[in-house]
This record gives structure tokens, sequence and C-alpha cells, in this order.
């Protein structure tokens, strides 16, 4: 069973800076596309960026820029570095793995079998 488990959460102010972190525990997910979303209240689960295996990344079209995704396969993480944080930004941000491998980064939450419980990031104006 893979389980992912976020961190780094947290309230910081409009163009701030946050690194998010992903443990990934279980089977090994060396092959395995590793997503970031984020959920407002009130709102649609929204993709933010995707990684594939061969650390080829998809970013969402409001973060592209601003936001890095990367992976270490040795070290079962995925993180997310977000720079110039907006107020409507805040969300509860979740990792997300598909179970199955490629080179496909889907945006499309359904695409996802396994996910974290989540991180609170906070963002004041």
């Amino acid at each position: 069973q893979v389980q992912p488990v976020e961190s780094g959460g947290g309230l910081v102010q409009a163009g701030d800076s946050l690194r998010l972190s992903c443990v990934i525990s279980g089977n090994s997910f060396m092959y395995n596309t590793i997503a970031w979303f984020r959920q407002a209240p009130g709102e649609e689960r929204e993709f933010i960026a995707g990684i594939n295996w061969r650390h080829t990344a998809n970013y969402g079209g409001s973060t592209e820029g601003r936001f890095t995704i990367a992976r270490d396969n040795e070290k079962n993480t995925v993180s997310l570095q977000m720079n110039a944080l907006k107020p409507e930004e805040a969300a509860i941000y979740y990792c997300a793995v598909s179970s199955t491998g490629g080179l496909n980064i889907s945006t499309m939450s359904r695409q996802y079998d396994y996910w974290g419980q989540g991180t609170q990031v906070t963002v004041s104006s």
C-alpha cells in the first residue's frame, strides 16, 4: 500500500516562499507519476504540478514559473517549491500518486489512486 504524507505547510505572507514535502511509504513508486493538488473551501480540487519517472514536469497554468516540483526516488520524496505566493492560493495541498507509470502526467484527480491527508497553506495579504 502506497501512503503519501505531506508536510511543510504553514502561514506565510503574500510574496513569500514555502516548500512542501511528500514522503511516500509502501511500495516503490519509482515509475509512478506523482502530483500536487490543492483545494480551497467550496472549490474543486486543482492540479498544481506533476512529475513522471523521467523527471519531466507539468504545471497548472496559474503556477507555472513560480512553483517547482521535484522528486528523489532514493529518498522516496517529492517536493513542491512555491514562490511568490498569493492570498488566493491558500488551500489544503495534497500529494497524490498514480498507480500507473508511463510518461503521461494527468491533470485530473481521478487518475491518481493514493492521496495524503494534506497540509494547510495559509497566505495573508
